[in-house]
């Protein structure tokens, strides 16, 4: 016949697993009862309702809404900021810039709108020619006319046999130089030849054209 085994540690520990087991009941009761009670909290009016009037909401933070207006000021500041680079480079950019200190969409976009006229104001200017008309200088367009019929048939590309004489009013380099041109007069705009022509003119009247003046 084999010996008993003692049997007192088996009852020990089937008494500490029923203690360990109680514990996390004890636990998982707590975590339960603290969560009904921040729902019934959130569900209770406050002292200021009334009994028949609706409980005070809750303020829910909205992550969804306050990531999408962080995401927005991003992307406006860095528009904005390219579009300050590009002012910069034109020399038309305001002192400060918004990208380094503006936090809400609105400013930054006002901000944005107002650079861009400035680029497109100073493109503008850049591309205006830096001539006038013969009026400007006091001489009608119909008397050029009628020396550059003579001269070269109206042709603002005409060339003489010997190559000296050049464009709709037969300009030499010398004095289409000293009329404030350059380059080759028969490569330069009509409007520029009638006023660098009109210029002369007012300078030294019809005399630069001897035969056709």
């Amino acid at each position: 016949m084999l010996p008993r085994q003692p049997i007192e540690p088996a009852r020990k520990n089937r008494g500490r697993s029923r203690r360990d087991g109680l514990a996390v009941l004890a636990v998982g009761a707590t975590i339960a009862l603290s969560g009904a009670g921040v729902a019934l909290a959130a569900a209770t009016p406050d002292a200021s309702t009334g009994p028949g009037e609706p409980a005070t909401d809750v303020p829910v933070l909205d992550h969804d809404s306050q990531f999408e207006r962080s995401l927005g000021v991003g992307v406006a500041r860095v528009r904005y900021d390219k579009l300050h680079e590009k002012a910069h480079r034109l020399g038309v950019a305001p002192r400060s810039n918004l990208a380094k200190s503006a936090t809400r969409k609105v400013a930054l976009a006002d901000g944005s709108a107002e650079l861009r006229e400035r680029i497109e104001a100073e493109k503008k200017r850049r591309a205006e020619p830096d001539y006038g008309t013969p009026e400007s200088v006091g001489v009608d367009q119909s008397t050029l006319d009628s020396i550059a019929a003579c001269e070269s048939g109206g042709d603002p590309a005409a060339v003489d046999a010997s190559g000296t004489y050049r464009g709709k009013y037969q300009f030499d380099l010398q004095t289409w130089a000293s009329v404030g041109g350059s380059g080759d007069p028969a490569a330069a705009p009509e409007a520029e030849q009638d006023y660098r022509a009109a210029l002369l003119m007012s300078r030294a009247g019809s005399s630069p054209w001897p035969v056709c003046g």
